[in-house]
């Protein structure tokens, strides 16, 4: 019989549910995208799940906040999308000039609030029988020594003192997580996302409403996004790390030649992306990661959503194999399965997004002429923000595509990294 409950970190005298006489069948670290849905595959296939969130739910998070397909495809069955916007249109610029709008007919993808998403998937976890935890900060994960009472278990070790057994623990617990660090993932790349909430009047959200802005940025393989969300646009740069001076200085320049720098943000806030590196391990013992904790996010885009999404649910699914396995052998042997399924997917379109990032920042404007000139172009945009395709499908399966990214892999190892010259193309309001 599963235990139904949500704890907070105020309900001390229920504390002896997740005491260390207990031990779960996974425990999960981390309540975003990525943590909830481990839980809840988890928790449908029957198992005893826990899962931690340091924070009170809700809780803002740094975040675009754009659900392209794959990211619907891997909501959990009869979740419900907290829509804010659904978008039909996009203009891209290049650094604030060349601005040409798009329209389509067909919604493109759906925007929601974080706070309100995340809440939400954590809800559905618990209906589907993990027990939350909130306020539940974790310190470090143990799988060895006097906490720990036999070579099937792993003690989570709480800021607090208390210890939590499982048979399998899955770290989702953001880019600086510290189960990832117990994990051992490396990254190759981190970027700096800076982002502000800006309360507009009705004229203003009237004018966005149903069309979302895509800036190339001025830095190399940097963007800027607004994203509408009723009375409130979501305003935000990417660049790589080390730039910070220089993007922030990019989000005051795109605030302001967007005509919003008199609207005071309800919310200004900053965060590190860091993408994995190819060779960089997905678990140790009875610890596997997903999300950001593994460093999954596509590298061009940052797109991070569906990432944290579709490698939760393999999380989930393959930490209920973990905690079944007898033996270290059969544990290590089902942490590979995983680490497998993840390369096999998450990592191919990783691989693609890496050759983007590298030609788009060497080549922004022959971007932006693409995918604003050419119909092939903007209907590839189109099916990867609707789900029909991804990245690394196109360049799979379309010749034209494969052939022009070879073209700028030989093009970008025979020539320095500096960026071109803007197109000589007409500006459109």
């Amino acid at each position: 019989m599963r235990t139904r409950a949500w704890i907070t970190g105020r309900d001390r005298e229920r504390k002896h549910i997740v005491s260390s006489e207990n031990v779960w069948d996974v425990v999960v670290v981390g309540a975003g995208p990525a943590g909830a849905s481990a839980a809840y595959a988890a928790a449908v296939a029957g198992r005893r799940v826990l899962l931690l969130e340091k924070a009170e739910l809700p809780r803002y998070k740094t975040c675009g906040g754009g659900i392209i397909g794959p990211s619907r495809d891997a909501l959990p069955p009869g979740f419900e999308l907290p829509l804010r916007d659904r978008v039909h249109a996009v203009t891209f610029s290049l650094n604030g000039r060349f601005a040409r709008t798009r329209r389509s007919k067909r919604m493109l993808f759906g925007l929601i609030n974080r706070p309100e998403f995340d809440a939400g998937l954590v809800e559905h976890a618990r209906r589907a029988g993990a027990l939350v935890r909130t306020g539940a900060a974790v310190t470090r994960v143990e799988q060895h020594g006097a906490a720990v009472p036999d070579r099937r278990t792993v003690a989570v070790v709480l800021a607090d003192g208390e210890t939590v057994l499982a048979r399998a623990v899955v770290g989702a617990d953001g880019s600086a997580s510290r189960i990832g660090a117990h994990v051992g993932v490396k990254t190759d790349q981190v970027d700096l996302g800076l982002e502000a909430e800006i309360p507009v009047p009705q004229a203003v959200a009237e004018d966005w409403a149903g069309r979302v802005l895509i800036d190339w940025g001025p830095m190399p393989g940097s963007y800027g996004w607004v994203f509408p969300k009723g009375d409130t646009l979501t305003v935000g740069v990417i660049s790589a790390r080390g730039e910070g001076a220089a993007t922030k200085r990019y989000l005051d320049d795109f605030v302001a030649r967007l005509g919003l720098a008199g609207f005071e943000p309800a919310v200004s806030s900053g965060h590190l992306t860091r993408c994995r590196s190819e060779d960089s391990p997905l678990s140790r013992g009875r610890v596997i990661v997903c999300g950001d904790a593994a460093g999954l996010l596509e590298p061009w885009t940052r797109e991070g959503i569906s990432f944290a999404l579709r490698s939760g649910r393999l999380a989930g699914e393959w930490a209920v194999r973990i905690a079944e396995a007898h033996d270290a052998v059969e544990a290590r042997r089902q942490a590979l399965n995983y680490a497998f399924a993840i390369k096999a997917g998450l990592g191919v379109e990783m691989a693609v997004g890496r050759r983007m990032l590298a030609a788009f920042a060497r080549r922004p404007g022959l971007l932006h002429a693409a995918i604003t000139g050419l119909r092939p172009a903007w209907r590839a945009f189109t099916d990867i923000t609707r789900g029909a395709t991804t990245l690394a499908g196109i360049v799979r399966t379309n010749t034209v595509a494969r052939r022009a990214l070879e073209a700028l892999d030989r093009r970008g190892r025979t020539e320095p990294q500096e960026r071109e010259p803007e197109p000589a193309v007409r500006e459109q309001p």
